[in-house]
């Protein structure tokens, strides 16, 4: 299975398995996409905007994450090292939001996904530096 895959959903895994990207860009949309529904559960749990969530809040919430425990449990710095990839995550939601008018709560799987496709594309075609993304 692929990284990431079994923190989407089937639907969600099908849409970035769609979409024509390169492994590392479906890697970037599944963690993106996994990012936006951790923040934007945190969010809900914390009356806060997605935005307003903190580190420390992302980071109880991978701590808390049934579905890493087990590696957390193997390897200690998995926590911080997923916490970073979640944080990290923010970067082209905040970008995606702003491309979209919307706020990042608003983003649905179909934007993130069709975001990463058009940086992709953009990449292809100009450069890496005509991207947003540097992958």
């Amino acid at each position: 299975m692929e990284p990431l895959a079994d923190f989407l959903t089937p639907e969600e895994c099908a849409e970035v398995d769609m979409a024509l990207l390169s492994s590392k860009e479906k890697f970037s949309a599944r963690l993106a996409i996994y990012a936006l529904r951790v923040l934007k559960q945190i969010a809900g749990e914390t009356g806060l905007s997605v935005a307003q969530v903190s580190n420390q809040q992302v980071m109880d919430w991978v701590r808390n994450d049934e579905s890493i425990k087990g590696s957390i449990e193997l390897d200690a710095s998995f926590e911080n090292f997923f916490t970073n990839l979640v944080i990290a995550s923010l970067r082209p939601l905040r970008q995606i939001a702003v491309e979209s008018g919307g706020a990042i709560e608003q983003l649905t799987v179909k934007q993130v996904v069709g975001w990463f496709v058009k940086d992709g594309k953009i990449r292809r075609e100009q450069g890496v530096d005509a991207a947003f993304l540097d992958l």
